[in-house]
């Protein structure tokens, strides 16, 4: 296996995907309250101010990732999910760093996401953190329910 995947755009069509992301929703349901589950469903995911990649060793999913556009200057990092078997291999790392890059060379000054804020969670704080999100009040559509947490850094 290469150090890093290869991450591309997707339609999101394709069945590993829709497995993936139907493994995501569920471990969002399982572990959060109805009112605090903010991932997204296929649907949803297809609207024109989401940008979806996956990220891939030879013909095997790893991971995936979306970026919303919030407006001009400040995007969303939605669906970061890494496939079971290839958690702890830096898969969320380089779907983070891409998106980062990303929403860098669309001129946005703001990075934000939400996550929940119990211990099935925390893998995914510890990354955002390393990568200098810090917590902040809710944005966009968010509110305070005490279980999300918010998070945010500048580019």
């Amino acid at each position: 296996m290469s150090t890093a995947p290869d991450i591309r755009v997707d339609d999101l069509s394709g069945p590993a995907i829709v497995a993936l992301l139907e493994e995501h929703l569920a471990f969002a349901n399982a572990v959060s309250p109805p009112s605090a589950v903010h991932a997204l469903d296929l649907d949803a995911l297809r609207r024109p101010e989401i940008t979806f990649w996956t990220a891939w060793f030879g013909d095997e999913l790893a991971g995936c990732a979306a970026l919303r556009e919030l407006d001009a200057t400040h995007g969303e990092v939605k669906s970061m999910r890494t496939a079971t078997g290839y958690q702890r291999r830096g898969v969320a790392q380089a779907l983070l760093e891409h998106m980062i890059a990303t929403a860098r060379e669309r001129g946005y000054r703001r990075l934000s996401l939400e996550t929940g804020n119990t211990d099935a969670f925390a893998p995914a704080r510890r990354l955002y953190e390393r990568f200098g999100f810090a917590t902040c009040p809710p944005f966009a559509d968010y509110v305070i329910d005490g279980f999300s947490v918010c998070m945010t850094r500048a580019l």
